[in-house]
C-alpha cells in the first residue's frame, strides 16, 4: 500500500471510531483542511461529532403530518414554519388524495357565490313564465292531457291489442294534471284504480301515505302495493329521501275513452298541419 494509501487507511478508521477532523488531523499530522477533505472522501461524520439541528423534529413532525394527508398550508399552520421549509421537507413524499369533504368546502368556495346566483336567476325565469299561463280554459286544459296521456300513458299496440286508459309517473304535478283532465272528461273517481309501483328497498308504508295525499284520498284506496325486485348489481339513482316510488292511475272499463283518446290525439296531430321546413 502507498503511503497516501496508508495515511487514508488511518485516517477513515479514526473517523469511524468517532473522531473529529481537528482530533483527526492532530493525530495524522495532516497539514490543512483540504489534504484532510480529501482522505476521508465519501466518510460520513459521526453522530456524535454532528451540531443539533433544531429543525429536525419540525421536519420529522412535517413528514408525518403529510403523510397523514395534511396540506402545506395545514402543516405551516400547525408548525409555524414557512411553506418553503415545508414544500423543502416533504416534497419526496406522494402527494396525499384529497379528502371528499375538503373537496366539497372547495367546491363551495369557488362555486358557491355562482350556484347560488343561478338559483335565484332561475326562480326568476320559472315564476315569470308560471304567471305567463295563467288560469287554463276547459279546453286548454283538453288539449294538455291529450299530449300528456299520448307521451305518458299506455298506448295499444298492433301486436298487442290493449284498450285501456292508463298512466304511470312519479312526478306528483303530472299526477294532478291527469287527474285534472279526467275529472273535465267526466270520468268519476269511484272508476279510478290507484296503486303504489315502488322498489323493494323504499319506505313503501311512507310513499304510499304521500301519494294519498297527493290525490286526496285515504291509503285503503290503494289497490296492492307493485314491490320491483332490487338488483344489487345495478347503482340506483332514484333513492334516498325524496323517492317515492310512481303512482299507477287507472280507469275502469275504459276502453272507449282509450278509442277516442286514440282520435283526440289523430286529431291533434291533423290540427297541426303540414309543417314547412
Amino acid at each position: 500500500m502507498s503511503a497516501e494509501g496508508e495515511l487514508r487507511a488511518r485516517a477513515v478508521a479514526l473517523r469511524r471510531d468517532g473522531f473529529s477532523r481537528r482530533e483527526i488531523r492532530a493525530r495524522l499530522g495532516v497539514p490543512g483542511n483540504s489534504t484532510l477533505t480529501a482522505l476521508l472522501a465519501g466518510e460520513q461524520p459521526p453522530e456524535r461529532s454532528r451540531r443539533p439541528n433544531a429543525k429536525d423534529e419540525l421536519r420529522a413532525r412535517a413528514r408525518e403530518l403529510r403523510a397523514q394527508g395534511s396540506t402545506y398550508d395545514e402543516i405551516t399552520a400547525e408548525l409555524g414554519v414557512l411553506k418553503s421549509s415545508v414544500s423543502l421537507w416533504v416534497r419526496d413524499l406522494p402527494k396525499p388524495p384529497t379528502p371528499p369533504e375538503r373537496l366539497r368546502r372547495m367546491s363551495e368556495a369557488r362555486w358557491g357565490p355562482h350556484r347560488a346566483e343561478r338559483a335565484r336567476e332561475r326562480e326568476r325565469v320559472r315564476g315569470e313564465s308560471a304567471a305567463e299561463v295563467g288560469v287554463l280554459s276547459d279546453r286548454e286544459l283538453f288539449l294538455v292531457g291529450v299530449g300528456l296521456y299520448w307521451a305518458e300513458g299506455a298506448k295499444s299496440k298492433p301486436h298487442r291489442l290493449q284498450e285501456q286508459v292508463q298512466f304511470v309517473n312519479s312526478d306528483p304535478g303530472m299526477i294532478r294534471v291527469f287527474l285534472a283532465w279526467l275529472e273535465l272528461l267526466g270520468v268519476q273517481r269511484e272508476r279510478l284504480q290507484l296503486r303504489l309501483m315502488i322498489h323493494e328497498t323504499a319506505d313503501v308504508p311512507s310513499a304510499e301515505q304521500y301519494w294519498a295525499e297527493v290525490v286526496g284520498v285515504d291509503v285503503a284506496v290503494f289497490s296492492k302495493t307493485t314491490l320491483k325486485k332490487h338488483n344489487p348489481k345495478t347503482v340506483r339513482k332514484n333513492s334516498g329521501d325524496g323517492y317515492r316510488g310512481c303512482l299507477v292511475v287507472g280507469v275502469r272499463q275504459g276502453a272507449d275513452l282509450y278509442r277516442r283518446m286514440e282520435g283526440w290525439w289523430s286529431g291533434v296531430v291533423s290540427g297541426v298541419g303540414e309543417l314547412s321546413v
